[in-house]
């Protein structure tokens, strides 16, 4: 048996664990997956420090281990979901009047979680009728955020899972394969980036850039029990210049080979992009390749 130690959103899987989980997937291959997840949670005991089973990590982790050939999962549907796929978002009504002027007439601006319920419907909402992607559901963990000064919405940002196949990436960081598929998910990705159409403020973007980079561990550290060591995002060369991502001290490392987040295939299914890093901390390619610990915390013990 493989005894490679994995983490994912937080928690660590011992072989036995692995192993456990190659068990219930043989053993059940008719049941849904969410009842499948939610067998497997209960007999890992992976749940919120409230007692939910994590239905959505465990799907994710799923997902990444049949990607692996770890496992093999029956139904077909889910390699769907392994990809960030579209979702029926109602359409809101917002005010859109223009918001212009200087920067210091909106401070303090801040970033607002988008909680499940109305906050996370107008969040869809605003993405999806002004974003140029719009809103697909995001693999595995995510932080949405609100853009805002006071109470009014400036924009919106989202964080998720990062890239599996990104070459200069992963040349720049200096990993192997194995440290990879064993801390992938200490890299998060800015998916999503939207300053509203009528909201005209310079420097806004790179303002709630270095927000998001100033509070993203702690943020991510209590929603998920652990802090993402790297940030990354792709910019469409053909639409944006990526000039936030540069006015924030971001670094270019190369551009996309034009291929999905987690696609097999060595022929190009959509445009190239830029890409840019941030490192949240000086150690981050030591974290990255397991010689120093990333800061965790024990679900148990968070209020």
């Amino acid at each position: 048996m493989d005894n490679t130690i994995r983490v994912f959103s937080g928690r660590t899987f011992c072989p036995e664990d692995i192993k456990l989980i190659r068990w219930a997937v043989k053993t059940y291959p008719t049941l849904p997956r969410n009842e499948l997840a939610a067998t497997i949670c209960e007999l890992l005991n992976w749940t919120t420090p409230a007692g939910r089973v994590k239905l959505q990590q465990c799907n994710a982790f799923l997902e990444q281990l049949d990607s692996e050939g770890i496992v093999k999962l029956s139904s077909k549907p889910v390699r769907k979901s392994r990809t960030m796929k579209s979702v029926k978002v109602a359409k809101m009504d917002f005010d859109t009047t223009d918001i212009t002027g200087d920067i210091s007439t909106l401070e303090p601006i801040r970033l607002e979680i988008a909680r499940p319920g109305e906050n996370l419907d107008r969040w869809r909402s605003y993405v999806n009728q002004y974003h140029m992607l719009r809103f697909k559901r995001a693999f595995g963990s995510r932080l949405n955020y609100f853009i805002k000064s006071g109470d009014i919405e400036l924009g919106c940002m989202q964080f998720s899972a990062s890239s599996w196949a990104l070459a200069d990436r992963d040349k720049w960081i200096g990993w192997e394969v194995s440290d990879k598929q064993q801390r992938l998910h200490l890299i998060v990705n800015n998916s999503r980036y939207l300053i509203f159409p009528w909201v005209r403020v310079k420097n806004l973007a790179s303002k709630a850039l270095s927000l998001a980079v100033k509070q993203i561990q702690d943020d991510w550290l209590r929603e998920y029990c652990y802090a993402p060591v790297l940030l990354e995002t792709f910019v469409d060369r053909e639409h944006f210049q990526g000039t936030c991502y540069k006015a924030s001290n971001w670094v270019y490392l190369g551009q996309t080979k034009g291929h999905g987040r987690n696609s097999n295939s060595h022929i190009p299914n959509r445009s190239q992009k830029d890409i840019y890093v941030y490192s949240l901390q000086k150690n981050f390619r030591a974290c990255l390749k397991g010689e120093v610990p990333y800061k965790v915390v024990d679900p148990d013990e968070q209020d």
